[in-house]
């Protein structure tokens, strides 16, 4: 039969490779929009930039706190920040990175990779992981 794959890879084959979740493409982060004309976006942006610069590496809830600190004219919620930071990102004034630390995960915002506040804080979470497994475990003993 046809769709039992025999012979040069066989229909079935073909129908799951076009329509398996493997293959989804990227998003388009350069298509977000803002939410606000160009030119507001732009200052919303610059700042958000200040504050995580200022800041070194923050997580999202963290950028929330310190962006009302700063009191940022235009930001509306921590959605529309969200937004704006995936804008951001788009553009590629920012870049988000992952810690893992044990088997949970931290997502940190940061300006420069090349950072040395970044650096010290990768390094920092690194050695707490390496630490933890260094430990030693105890075997138990099987009893027969």
């Amino acid at each position: 039969m046809w769709w039992q794959g025999g012979g040069n890879g066989g229909v079935i084959k073909t129908f799951v490779r076009y329509l398996s979740n493997s293959r989804k493409r990227a998003p388009n982060l350069r298509k977000i929009n803002p939410k606000v004309p160009q030119q507001e976006a732009a200052s919303i942006a610059e700042a958000l930039y200040d504050v995580i610069k200022q800041h070194g590496p923050v997580s999202v809830s963290n950028t929330w706190n310190h962006a009302k600190e700063a009191s940022i004219n235009g930001l509306n919620s921590k959605t529309h920040m969200k937004i704006m930071l995936k804008w951001m990102m788009g553009r590629h004034m920012l870049k988000l990175f992952c810690n893992h630390i044990g088997s949970n995960k931290k997502f940190f915002l940061c300006t420069l990779p090349e950072d040395p506040h970044i650096k010290e804080a990768i390094n920092a979470e690194e050695l707490k992981v390496k630490a933890k497994a260094k430990t030693p475990t105890r075997s138990k003993k099987r009893t027969r």
